[in-house]
């Protein structure tokens, strides 16, 4: 799946997509995402000036929006909903994300509900694990 196929299935846009591509896609279990991070990000420019770094914060945005790409893939009328991400437990940051990095995000769903889901997300840099946590999240009606 490109980033045109993407954004049919969440609303994310720049800059705050945060997913190039799905490679793997098994639904409703496991799903695998690229991020390419590019040192023309924006929030390098404060984060931190010389010595970039991706903010941990963003590396679990975008576990959760591999997440929600599987998640909607799934839901009947996906344009009219959105999923919310409601908490963050467990994170773990392992070691700093740079510019030149590909990140691959693996997110496997622990427990589904018609309208909320836990999951876990890992991204790795290489083979090496750069962040860990798990995702909480609720599917809600868009506002019109």
């Amino acid at each position: 799946m490109d980033v045109n196929e993407i954004q049919q299935i969440i609303p994310h846009r720049y800059p705050f997509l945060l997913v190039d591509a799905i490679i793997e896609l098994e639904p409703a279990k496991r799903i695998v995402g690229l991020k390419n991070v590019s040192v023309n990000e924006p929030f390098f420019a404060g984060h931190f000036p010389g010595s970039p770094v991706m903010p941990g914060v963003l590396i679990v945005e975008a576990m959760a929006q591999v997440a929600a790409v599987m998640v909607l893939r799934e839901v009947p009328y996906r344009e009219k909903k959105l999923v919310y991400f409601m908490g963050i437990d467990q994170a773990r940051f392992r070691q700093p994300v740079i510019p030149g990095d590909q990140l691959k995000i693996v997110v496997e769903v622990i427990k589904m509900r018609p309208r909320h889901g836990k999951l876990r997300g890992e991204a790795f840099v290489g083979d090496k694990l750069v962040a860990e946590a798990e995702i909480l999240s609720s599917i809600v009606d868009r506002s019109e």
